[in-house]
């Protein structure tokens, strides 16, 4: 439920100001967003001073973007009314709020724990009081409107002081802790360099006299030419601290005695102050005071100073001068950033840059607390929270009117969002075994966990021989697991709750799943099925978020998807859900009702399910269709028969196991393919290919439609490409070079059109096609075109008896083979075109595989693109260096996952110096290492034995073979290593890497992509990529977990967004301003700021402006965007580069 999600953010003082959506709001958010001071108290009740920073900065920029936008004024907030209420604080203070009468009382509470007058309160009740003196208490999970109506005028708030208990006086500790510290201020580049701008120009001797600028000149980065630079410069600077305490700590004297307890006491706590005074402060239920206690005997009672406060804060600004000066500046300090840079993102780039040299590591005690008492994301007091039925029960919520919908929206985004946040703690205590398997007597590559309730489970590599000896072993075996579940229901519905069939994988954690392995197997060689396995489990769980992804979008009213996550860690992958209701508990509720857990044996079919199925199929372009089961029994289904239709004790239909939503790749139907399906870009643009073709027979038709219509798929996420460069620094060389020509010559307006008309022309013409899309839809036919998505598979089909049931079946065939064909001879050629002629221009590996996945292309392509560019060298370097990245990836993950902890840093610094260096391997046969033989495995071609161990196996045997696996990679050579890639790149992308590969790459890209890949930190240091062993194990900092999650996008906004395109387009001005700020309002409010589809509309407001005449209210918007992009997608992501360019040269336009 919304609510429990939103209360979830008090569990951790700092995601109570960085998770939620309304935590810091932008100058153009909603009004009721906006927090002012109505008087400049000096001091409160506590002792703390108020800031006045914060609160004329939003009303000015609110006043300059309305002014700006002449003519344009019309906000996107639709039917949103603001009325104003006041609040008397606890400190007697007032403040004035812009409140509509569906916020929630959590809306309230957060924008209280924003302002920098109220920021340190976190226990407190409110009472609203109205015009007619009645006094209502507000519940946490009310709407104002239901409590009173505000529209009338003269209502007003009051905090007033709540008791602590035991959660929520560490919650305040914590609170306290984080506002003391400047660790979650992220200044942003473009900021400082404009602070830095201002204080220069202030030194100018006279207003006439203009202060020169030192810029220092940056090293060769690399980007477009093999040159090491020194990687520091694309590091951003951290916010300077400021202490305001030496220590904040729990005391030993914890937890209380009992007889303190009976009179209120909570917690003891030690602080030592900047003056070198120690005290022992008593938290209760009502306040902290400071206590007698000196030495090691509690003593209770009150100090003779008698210093007590009912916040931590004023306790210690009564007892510290210098903690009240230090605690003022930090409050200034956040009130004078960006409101952008106070606020959290989701999941911040893995950043592939540690400083270097590496910080000092000091002591601190209440980090060390933290550390040791998490418990790997559960909930230190209280109760786990119910991920499954907070979600499904978000889900259930209304959403007929716009307020609804954004309301649905936030709830479903804050819950998804806090439990990717959960699993990546939970993935890290599974993979570093500090949590404890559900089915400890099992082999442990199959062991699966419950903790805080999410269910993990490995994506493992199994060797097929031996997962036949283990379903022999045993399939006589009643129970394998420690709870009292059958084996049935252990292995399928327990599978089925890890969403993922593990294998040709996993296959083993399942009996059911195991029979599908010897099944597959009686018709398909050994060594086949050895070349497909880790391939094939990756491939799976990568299809099951994406179908999970697909029904979570469908959103059928009654049909429910658990909550996933996907975690690669440290070489292995593991798969991350909610609980389903009643898998634990082995009741009937919880039996297979839809689908088949035998590889279609035996299917199980409802017709109510059937029905809420086959309305989310119509909508995923899926059919209903007919297969057979073992028996002969004919069942129609409307999903792949592997799905799982499960009734959960909380009878809610759940739909899981989704790995094939779209159809078999029909050029990739060989034994070692199992998992290649076609994306749903690519469904939705054959589609309306087809729509378009259909529609030429009844209107004059464009001879160019069904070309055009290849392109349409993706338009927002081209969007996103940056045009006209094909490498993030060329981009600011190019437009750097054309804008000194277009100075010197003094023609200011070409220089904009340069800097910004060039993307507004590409959205121009992707616009057009995007229009060109809505008219075919229009006109589309009411005949769909629906896909069979069990088609090239080795489940039986029904169409032995009948002929037309034979016709039918040929059809679907058919039709699947059209888009196959229709990607191969239409979609990749045309993408390839775009290339070449900079329709789209990626930038490096990230920007490639969006726009590869936008126009509906796998990544496995990536091989006939490069054969398509070759005549291009900046393209074929693209490409090239995209497939070396990802076969090192795939090589380097074994390397990981078979080697023990001590052994990491030492295993990736030589895995570096052979891939980038010219490492000689001396006294070993190097010829039998481990990637050499993996490599060999997954040679279709080849007939090696299947007896031997698997890869990925290494990590689950004793110290004999760690040692062994340690030896291997050890004393791998460059020349080993890069002969392994290339058979990678040859099997998986069918592609002949040049002999001269390993000279071509761009060391310093490649190095970013592949650490950004597998989530390892370097040094930011100078390398020399020249030399034999450039690294060092000490330049290894960090390995981090990279993610993929289904967090849903807003699609409302989404909406908005591509009418206002349109607009745009058109030249319809005012109108677009209108539709993008709805579609920014509504985002903020669903996922905060940051967010790249924030970005994506301030990108847009700037393009309205800046053809307004604006440009004063366009580079307001680009900063929010730049601010945006350097935080969610890195500082040195392409996009974040153009962004940067266009900000430089605006700033002259101006100036």
């Amino acid at each position: 439920m919304a609510g429990k999600s939103n209360k979830g953010r008090n569990r951790r003082g700092a995601h109570n100001t960085t998770n939620s959506s309304e935590s810091v709001v932008s100058s153009d958010a909603p009004p009721k967003d906006n927090l002012s001071a109505s008087e400049p108290a000096k001091v409160d009740a506590n002792g703390v001073p108020t800031v006045e920073v914060s609160t004329n900065e939003k009303p000015e920029v609110k006043e300059s973007e309305t002014e700006n936008a002449a003519g344009q004024q019309k906000q996107g907030e639709g039917d949103l009314h603001l009325y104003p209420v006041s609040v008397k604080t606890q400190s007697g203070e007032k403040l004035e709020l812009q409140l509509n009468p569906g916020d929630s009382v959590m809306d309230i509470r957060q924008f209280l724990l924003d302002a920098p007058e109220t920021c340190y309160f976190t226990c407190y009740d409110l009472l609203l009081h109205t015009k007619d003196g009645s006094t209502h208490h507000l519940e946490d999970f009310n709407e104002i409107l239901e409590v009173a109506d505000i529209t009338t005028g003269g209502c007003s708030l009051e905090m007033v002081p709540a008791l602590y208990d035991d959660r929520s006086i560490r919650a305040h500790v914590h609170r306290t802790r984080e506002l003391l510290s400047l660790s979650t201020l992220h200044a942003s580049l473009s900021t400082s360099l404009a602070l830095q701008y201002e204080t220069t120009q202030n030194k100018a001797s006279s207003p006439g006299d203009t202060a020169k600028i030192e810029v220092p000149e940056l090293d060769g980065l690399g980007f477009m030419e093999d040159i090491a630079g020194s990687l520091s410069n694309l590091l951003s600077s951290s916010s300077k601290e400021i202490k305001c305490v030496e220590s904040i700590v729990f005391s030993s004297f914890n937890p209380p005695p009992s007889y303190r307890r009976l009179v209120g006491d909570l917690i003891y706590l030690d602080v030592v102050t900047l003056e070198g005074n120690k005290f022992c402060i008593t938290g209760t239920t009502k306040m902290f005071y400071v206590n007698s206690s000196t030495g090691n005997t509690l003593d209770p009672r009150p100090s003779k100073t008698s210093s007590e406060a009912t916040t931590l804060v004023g306790l210690l600004q009564k007892i510290s001068s210098k903690f009240k000066k230090a605690f003022r500046e930090i409050l200034e300090r956040r009130a004078s950033a960006h409101p952008f840079e106070n606020v959290q993102s989701l999941l911040p780039p893995n950043s592939w840059l540690g400083l270097h040299p590496v910080p000092e590591h000091k002591r601190d005690a209440a980090r060390a607390e933290d550390a040791l008492t998490l418990s790997y994301g559960s909930e230190l007091i209280g109760m786990q929270r119910d991920w499954n039925e907070e979600l499904q029960s978000c889900r259930e919520f209304p959403h007929t009117t716009p307020q609804e919908r954004i309301l649905r929206d936030r709830a479903l985004y804050k819950v998804t969002s806090d439990f990717v946040d959960a699993a990546i703690s939970g993935a890290i205590g599974v993979i570093s075994r500090c949590i404890p398997p559900i089915n400890p007597t099992d082999p442990e590559c199959f062991h699966m966990y419950v903790h805080n309730n999410i269910f993990f489970s490995f994506a493992v590599d199994a060797d097929l021989e031996q997962l036949s000896k283990k379903r022999s072993a045993n399939s006589n075996i009643e129970s394998s697991s420690s709870l009292n579940i059958s084996s049935d229901k252990a292995s399928s519905l327990l599978h089925g709750d890890s969403g993922i069939p593990n294998g040709e994988k996993c296959e083993g954690s399942s009996s059911g799943e195991r029979d599908t392995v010897v099944e597959v197997a009686s018709n398909v060689p050994a060594e086949t099925q050895l070349t497909e396995s880790e391939q094939a489990t990756y491939a799976s769980a990568n299809n099951d978020l994406k179908g999970t992804k697909a029904y979570q979008e469908a959103d059928v009213s009654g049909l429910y998807n658990l909550a996933m996550a996907i975690i690669d860690y440290r070489g292995h992958r593991v798969v991350a859900q909610s609980v389903l209701p009643g898998i634990l508990q082995g009741d009937k509720s919880d039996s297979l009702l839809y689908g088949s857990v035998d590889n279609g044996k035996k299917i199980c079919w409802n017709e109510d399910f059937h029905s809420k199925v086959l309305e989310a199929a119509k909508r995923l372009h899926l059919k209903e269709h007919t297969v057979l089961d073992g028996s002969g029994n004919v069942f129609k289904l409307a999903a792949p028969v592997e799905c799982k239709g499960i009734v959960g004790s909380d009878d809610r239909h759940y739909l899981l196991d989704l790995m094939r939503v779209t159809p078999r790749d029909a050029n990739y139907t060989g034994p070692g393919s199992r998992f290649c399906i076609l994306r749903p870009e690519l469904i939705t643009a054959f589609c309306q290919a087809q729509a378009a073709e259909r529609s030429k027979c009844k209107s004059e038709g464009d001879a160019h439609v069904t070309t055009d219509s290849s392109t349409v798929v993706g338009v927002d996420e081209q969007v996103r490409m940056v045009a006209n460069a094909t490498a993030a620094f060329d981009c600011l060389i190019v437009v750097f070079l054309l804008g000194l020509n277009c100075i010197l010559e003094g023609k200011k307006k070409t220089l904009a059109a340069a800097v910004i008309v060039g993307n507004i022309t590409k959205e121009g013409r992707d616009e057009n096609v995007k229009d060109c899309a809505s008219s075919q839809a229009e006109t589309e036919p009411r005949e769909e075109i629906l896909f069979n998505p069990n088609v090239f598979t080795e489940f039986k089909l029904s169409g032995n008896q009948e002929a037309s049931l034979d016709l039918e079946i040929v059809e679907d065939e058919e039709n699947v083979r059209k888009v196959s064909s229709y990607l191969t001879n239409v979609v990749l050629p045309k993408f390839v075109q775009d290339l070449c002629t900079l329709e789209v221009s990626p930038m490096d590996g990230q920007t490639l595989t969006e726009a590869l996945h936008a126009h509906g292309i796998n990544v496995r392509y990536i091989g006939k693109v490069a054969d398509g560019t070759k005549h291009l060298p900046h393209l074929w370097d693209l490409c090239s260096n995209e497939i070396v990245v990802r076969s090192a990836k795939h090589i380097l993950k074994d390397v990981l996952r078979d080697i023990e902890d001590h052994d990491i840093a030492g295993a990736i610094s030589h895995f570096f110096n052979c891939f980038f260096g010219t490492f000689q391997a001396v006294g070993t046969k190097v010829t039998a290492n481990n990637m050499q033989s993996r490599t060999h495995r997954k040679d279709q071609g080849g007939h090696q034995s299947s007896g031997k161990p698997s890869r990925g196996q290494g990590r689950w045997k004793g110290g004999a073979s760690a040692r062994k696996n340690q030896s291997s990679f050890m004393n791998v050579s460059s020349e080993t290593l890069w002969s392994d890639i290339q058979e990678f790149a040859k099997l998986k992308y069918q592609i002949e890497l040049p002999e001269d590969a390993r000279s071509r790459v761009k060391k310093v890209s490649v190095i970013r992509n592949l650490c950004q890949k597998v989530g390892i930190s370097v040094a930011a240091r100078k390398y020399d990529l020249n030399s034999a062993a450039p690294f060092q194990t000490s330049d290894i900092l960090n390995l981090q977990p990279v993610v993929k999650h289904s967090v849903p996008l807003c699609s409302e906004a989404k909406d908005l967004v591509e009418t206002g395109k349109i607009q745009l387009a058109e030249g319809m001005l005012s109108e677009a301003y209108t539709l993008f700020s709805e579609a920014f309002s509504i985002l903020q409010q669903v996922t905060g700021p940051m967010h790249r589809e924030v970005a994506n509309c301030c990108r847009y407001l700037a393009m309205v402006l800046y053809h307004a005449g604006d440009m004063a209210g366009a580079i307001m918007q680009q900063h929010k965007e730049l601010i945006i992009n350097e935080r969610c997608l890195g500082l040195d992501h392409p996009d974040t580069a153009h962004r940067h360019a266009f900000l430089f040269f605006a700033f002259i336009l101006m100036h």
